[in-house]
């Protein structure tokens, strides 16, 4: 970039553009940076660097559940015929996607986020921190923490207790020495424990510890009393992984677990509900407390591993980005019964949940984060 063009962005970053708000200007922060990343890309495109720095594509990071999703409402979007680029939908996971999005405003930070649990309080205060301080919470359906095997396979039928003494890293706070399902529990066959899931930076994850492992955990009364007298103590305890082998990591990838079921028999899967419903021919879904996952125990959060899945909103984008109003509402368009996303394999809302939230998807009303833990 010549020296000319690089000072003049520089100045222009530091001072904004036009009048610097002050305490009583109507401009927000988030405003503020959205506006001097906009102005910054002009500048910039006149220096010949229009390509790096603007951007007339939507773009969206995130969860890998709710990815297919999020990828069929932008095809939808797409041949609807708006003159609307087809939007960018990236797996990231959703705590690396918390990372990404809550990074900045501008045209060089996404513009939604996608979640297959709720944004955390310590997620939304990155946020702030990082001037994304005005954002948008809608929950675009239900999904489960479920857990399958092959066809064929070993007829496992767990409890959120089993599968926390199965692959926790320190059960009740001591080193996990069970090699096999009978270790963990008389009833279950004398095979190896060997468990297929989501990585750390994934929502699925953070839903398999808080929805099925804190609970077998809190199955102990000295685990439960824990809770209440050193949280951080109760969660390591209760919610840390083993990383001996008998609990994979398999990335962001849920189709990777499903061809590592169908090559193994013996092991067991951990993903969204969606993946084992699209693979109803390959696999085959475990109970868990005596209840199968199911379209039915999901809607009615009869399963153990139900939770609602979400999308985030930089309301300092909706304006800026060409035609991110739109791919939000469109969300709404689908997520009903007979919607597109439930032909998709998304367990719809309650009508009363779908009607809040259209909306939110409609007005953009803010997240409380009094709300958030």
């Amino acid at each position: 970039m010549p020296r000319d063009c690089h000072k003049a962005v520089m100045e222009h970053g530091q001072s904004g553009p036009g009048t610097i708000p002050t305490e009583n200007h109507p401009m927000t922060k988030s405003a503020l940076y959205f506006a001097t990343a906009a102005g910054a890309a002009l500048l910039l495109a006149g220096c010949g660097g229009a390509q790096t720095a603007s951007r007339d594509q939507i773009r969206a990071v995130g969860s890998s559940t709710v990815y297919p999703f999020a990828k069929a409402v932008a095809d939808s979007l797409a041949k609807s015929g708006a003159s609307i680029k087809s939007p960018i939908i990236e797996s990231t996971g959703t705590g690396a996607g918390m990372k990404l999005f809550c990074a900045g405003v501008g045209v060089q930070h996404p513009d939604i986020e996608n979640a297959s649990r709720r944004m955390k309080k310590s997620e939304y205060d990155d946020c702030v921190k990082n001037g994304v301080d005005k954002i948008v919470e809608i929950q675009v359906g239900l999904d489960g923490v479920a857990f399958a095997e092959a066809r064929g396979g070993l007829g496992l039928k767990l409890t959120p207790e089993d599968v926390y003494k199965a692959i926790a890293a320190n059960p009740y706070g001591k080193p996990n020495t069970a090699k096999t399902w009978k270790d963990v529990n008389p009833s279950l066959p004398a095979e190896p424990i060997l468990v297929y899931g989501p990585p750390s930076t994934s929502g699925t994850r953070d839903a398999l510890k808080e929805l099925i492992l804190a609970k077998g955990c809190d199955a102990n009364p000295a685990m439960k009393a824990l809770k209440d007298s050193n949280k951080d103590q109760h969660d390591k305890v209760c919610t840390e992984v083993r990383s001996d082998g008998a609990y994979v990591d398999s990335g962001e990838n849920d189709n990777l677990i499903v061809q590592k079921l169908e090559a193994n028999p013996k092991a067991i899967g951990v993903f969204g509900f969606s993946y084992l419903e699209e693979n109803a021919d390959k696999l085959i879904g475990l109970t868990m407390n005596g209840i199968e996952p199911t379209y039915a125990s999901i809607s009615d959060f009869s399963y153990p591993g139900a939770r609602p899945l979400y999308i985030y909103v930089k309301a300092a984008h909706l304006d800026a980005i060409k035609g991110l109003k739109e791919y939000v509402a469109e969300w709404a368009k689908h997520w009903g019964k007979d919607g597109l996303l439930a032909k998709q394999g998304m367990v719809v809302s309650p009508a009363d949940i779908q009607a809040k939230n259209a909306v939110v998807a409609t007005s953009f009303s803010l997240l409380d984060p009094a709300q958030l833990k």
